[in-house]
């Protein structure tokens, strides 16, 4: 089952795992929604306020050339980590013409502070998508992808929507390890309910008919790191 294009959602919520690339995955899906559409105003919201380090402010600059609003921690891309939100982030639920996208870091620590908007998320229409890296010890298997959802989704107090198969050892990956990745996140979608709803790949890696959609039917969001994010 794949996630259906509903154009009254206005906030995509990411969460994940260490290392299971969610910052670089909402980077690309900001990306993809302003090419979708260039007439929208998009918004990126890094709300990393837990690793100093590969936040999507990284590609601050990138992004706001395509015309995307990027609102990141005071101390980005500083020796400086504090845990403190900007106001502007409330923006989000206020603005009715805006499509947001939060990135959001720190596994359950991080995924609290979306607990704290609790009020705020019940009053719009929003989707948290749970990014996935099979190839990463704490989501290697069904079981364990099921625990980590169900940790990050009572931290955010907020429910996993779908997950994102971003399942990639980078320029290394093979073909066989993309349908690989794919087969565990069938099983984790299986195990919980939960559906995968994109699977990212590097268009340097991506096989010829894995483009638009893998064969399984599932939409791939598209990754190009040397353009947008870089580790």
């Amino acid at each position: 089952m794949n996630e259906k294009t509903n154009e009254k959602v206005r906030l995509y919520v990411f969460v994940g795992a260490y290392g299971s690339g969610k910052s670089e995955v909402s980077v690309h899906f900001a990306h993809m929604l302003k090419k979708k559409d260039p007439s929208a105003k998009v918004m990126l919201a890094d709300l990393d306020i837990v690793n100093p380090y590969y936040r999507s402010a990284d590609a601050k600059d990138a992004l706001e050339k395509e015309g995307i609003r990027v609102i990141v921690p005071e101390y980005a891309n500083t020796n400086v980590d504090v845990p403190a939100l900007s106001g502007e982030v409330y923006s989000a639920f206020d603005q009715d013409d805006t499509v947001a996208v939060f990135d959001i870091g720190g596994e359950d620590l991080g995924a609290r502070v979306l607990g704290a908007m609790l009020s705020r998320f019940q009053k719009i229409e929003y989707r948290v998508f749970m990014v996935v890296n099979a190839f990463r010890p704490f989501t290697s298997d069904a079981e364990s992808i099921r625990q980590m959802a169900q940790e990050l989704a009572e931290a955010a107090r907020l429910p996993i929507h779908g997950f994102i198969n971003n399942s990639n050892l980078l320029e290394e990956t093979t073909e066989e390890e993309l349908i690989e990745g794919e087969k565990v996140l069938l099983e984790a979608q299986e195990l919980t309910g939960i559906p995968v709803v994109y699977q990212t790949g590097l268009d340097q890696v991506l096989p010829d008919n894995w483009k638009e959609k893998t064969p399984n039917g599932i939409p791939v969001l598209r990754m190009d790191r040397n353009v947008l994010y870089t580790y």
